[in-house]
């Protein structure tokens, strides 16, 4: 057996802020129901998201809890330029900065934005 994630799912507060975000930075909306939406990514790749107390029924556990969720979503541009453009694209959308992008140690350019939920998304480029 190999392990495979065929889909990623985040629990969010809001899901018509959360769709808007996506569809602004560029996700194409699939399916689309009340509690769930699913988007596809570039490469073959998607995600989706439920409300919080619907993904958390479904797992069966509690729906609370805030702060780091212990995973950030990385998405890799050509240039610094991107990156810049990019996170400025997420402001008008509904997202946030964590960290402002600058030049890294390692050669490279990258920042942090949060979504409406917080989840975390470093954008960043090698050059």
């Amino acid at each position: 057996m190999t392990l495979q994630a065929n889909t990623i799912m985040l629990a969010v507060e809001d899901m018509e802020r959360s769709k808007k975000f996506y569809v602004g930075l560029g996700a194409k909306l699939g399916q689309d129901f009340p509690n769930f939406a699913a988007f596809e990514l570039g490469g073959g790749s998607g995600f989706g998201i439920y409300p919080v107390a619907a993904a958390a029924a479904d797992a069966g556990v509690s729906p609370e809890g805030s702060g780091f969720r212990g995973v950030s979503f990385h998405h890799i541009v050509g240039t610094a330029a991107e990156v810049d453009e990019t996170i400025a694209t997420a402001l008008t959308v509904g997202g946030s900065i964590v960290k402002e992008a600058a030049p890294a140690q390692w050669g490279g350019y990258f920042g942090y934005l949060a979504d409406p939920d917080g989840y975390l998304w470093k954008i960043a480029s090698a050059a």
